[in-house]
């Protein structure tokens, strides 16, 4: 078999009203590509119909499968899904698919060149954010001010749901990685940074969803404690090359990542 080129891992918690839709859509773009791709649908527990409905489609697709996990947080679910991908390339995108998928072209050779890491941002030349509300503009903002003051300082939009990885970096970043929840950007950044890797911001055109499972203050307040919670296990050595545990007690399922 050839090597798999691009794979596309979309984590998903109870996602049955758009996910047929999403693997269709990508499914669509994809088959039209020269390079060889797969999806990987990292099921973070859903308790809805969401992992029957990949399972439906991936019998007619098999370059789509389900990974299905104990439900922990979106950073346990991308984590898991980066980990068992196979792609030279490995694309993080969110399941409704707020950013069009045509443009994952902008994420890969001969578009971004010389980035171990390319990050979509709606705040950089060139990118467009259609239909959000002024107040989640204003919040994001504000938190990402926060980001750049305590973990990542240059990175314009950390939290943007569509990143590419080459594969050779995975395994370094993702088994240091202990944030379950949505403060997984920042501490994956953050890690790209220690390793002085070479991160870009590639522009995209990003479409407000409604729906959205992120509740602005609630989630905003809590990602605010997991960025001092990221200081703090830095300045502990926590996440130093060799730590006892970073490629084994952090892959255990039920393992508290966050308790320090």
């Amino acid at each position: 078999m050839r090597p798999v080129f691009l794979s596309i891992v979309i984590p998903t918690y109870n996602e049955e009203a758009l996910i047929s839709d999403t693997l269709g859509q990508v499914a669509e773009f994809l088959s039209n590509r020269e390079y060889t791709w797969e999806v990987v649908v990292a099921d973070d527990g859903s308790t809805d119909a969401t992992a029957r409905l990949v399972e439906d489609f991936a019998k007619d697709n098999p370059q789509v499968r389900l990974l299905g996990l104990s439900h922990h947080g979106k950073g346990w679910a991308v984590r898991e899904g980066m980990l068992q991908a196979c792609g030279q390339y490995r694309f993080l995108c969110d399941a409704d698919l707020s950013m069009p998928i045509e443009q994952v072209e902008r994420f890969l050779p001969p578009q971004a060149v010389g980035l171990d890491l390319a990050i979509g941002s709606r705040e950089v030349a060139g990118a467009r954010r259609i239909g959000e509300p002024a107040y989640r503009h204003i919040m994001g903002r504000f938190y990402n001010a926060l980001v750049r003051i305590l973990v990542v300082p240059g990175v314009r939009d950390t939290q943007c749901g569509f990143k590419c990885f080459r594969s050779d970096i995975v395994p370094s970043l993702f088994l240091r990685q202990t944030m379950e929840g949505f403060a997984f950007d920042v501490e994956i950044l953050f890690l790209a940074r220690k390793d002085k890797l070479s991160i870009g911001e590639i522009g995209i055109d990003w479409h407000f969803r409604q729906g959205s499972k992120v509740h602005p203050l609630r989630d905003s307040l809590v990602m605010t404690r997991d960025l001092l919670i990221i200081r703090w296990r830095n300045w502990r050595g926590r996440y130093d090359r060799g730590y006892p545990g970073n490629a084994m007690e952090e892959n255990t399922p039920g393992n508290d990542r966050d308790g320090g």
